[in-house]
């Protein structure tokens, strides 16, 4: 089960957050924001399918989040929660943590807003369009597991 949302890069994304990376469907961002990677996005966390949040909502949940920019793709892995309620209507988050608000979309995230490439930073730092895909697999098979069961 997928997800997708299109957002746009920002002048003043640095992605330079060691705990979170963000979203935003804000139009702005100041300096502090150092985790939002991404702004005026289409879609936000309160816009998905109530079978996805479900999905979600499982423990052994695999979340992976494709982030696509100018050619460019960064992928995170995560995990889900009981307790992701999906009711954010301004942003999503992926944490490293096993914090939970409405927001959050993953945790567990393999990485934060600092470990993405730098050359994506600059590249959203200029502007860009971004493509962000999030999946989950409720069973926490990953793909290649599922195939074979096919």
């Amino acid at each position: 089960m997928e997800e997708t949302v299109r957002a746009r890069g920002h002048e003043n994304v640095s992605a330079q957050h060691a705990s979170t990376f963000e979203v935003t469907s804000d139009d702005w961002l100041t300096p502090a924001g150092d985790c939002i990677l991404a702004v005026d996005a289409d879609r936000t966390p309160a816009d998905f399918d109530p079978a996805f949040v479900r999905a979600c909502q499982d423990e052994n949940a695999h979340i992976v989040a494709t982030f696509e920019v100018d050619g460019s793709t960064e992928v995170v892995e995560g995990h889900g929660h009981p307790e992701l309620t999906f009711e954010g209507d301004r942003s999503m988050v992926g944490r490293t943590s096993d914090h939970t608000d409405d927001r959050t979309v993953m945790l567990g995230a393999a990485f934060a807003a600092e470990g993405f490439d730098r050359e994506m930073v600059e590249a959203l730092a200029d502007g860009a369009e971004l493509t962000l895909t999030l999946r989950v697999d409720a069973d926490g098979d990953s793909d290649t597991d599922a195939d074979a069961d096919d």
